[in-house]
């Protein structure tokens, strides 16, 4: 009998004392291939499970399919950019209750940051490359408030 790798993964964490719990499912949405492996080695080691998408469309069904905890959104997307999704993940009534973090890699003036991060559903903003520290707190933050 083979296991998948989530399978096999989630069998010995269940037998390894800690944190770890594979209950939370993560979003992860960039068209850069290394951005995408980074955020998901992040997302994974810190006990979460993570799938990606590599453009907008994609990310909007994976939303509507998965129905992840959380979503990691770039702004700078093919087929529906960043600020696309977000508006049509804000107009979804279920899709509009997914906390999301935007990341960018292009300049964002702090002004612009900070509109970005009064939408109601964006919890957090980080520019490339992610500080990583940060990033995991703010999943942490996210997914598992005290």
């Amino acid at each position: 009998m083979l296991l998948s790798s989530l399978e096999l993964i989630g069998r010995l964490a269940a037998r390894m004392p800690g944190p770890l719990s594979f209950s939370k499912l993560v979003l992860i949405v960039d068209d850069d291939d290394g951005s995408l492996e980074l955020l998901e080695f992040l997302v994974k080691s810190e006990g979460f499970m993570a799938q990606g998408a590599m453009d907008g469309a994609t990310a909007l069904d994976k939303v509507k399919s998965l129905k992840p905890d959380l979503v990691v959104l770039d702004l700078m997307l093919p087929r529906y950019g960043g600020f696309e999704v977000l508006r049509r993940m804000q107009q979804d009534r279920e899709a509009s209750r997914i906390p999301i973090i935007v990341v960018s890699g292009r300049y964002t003036e702090p002004m612009t940051v900070e509109v970005i991060k009064q939408e109601p559903n964006v919890k957090d903003f980080f520019a490339k490359p992610v500080p990583q520290d940060l990033f995991k707190a703010a999943l942490h933050r996210i997914l598992r408030p005290s």
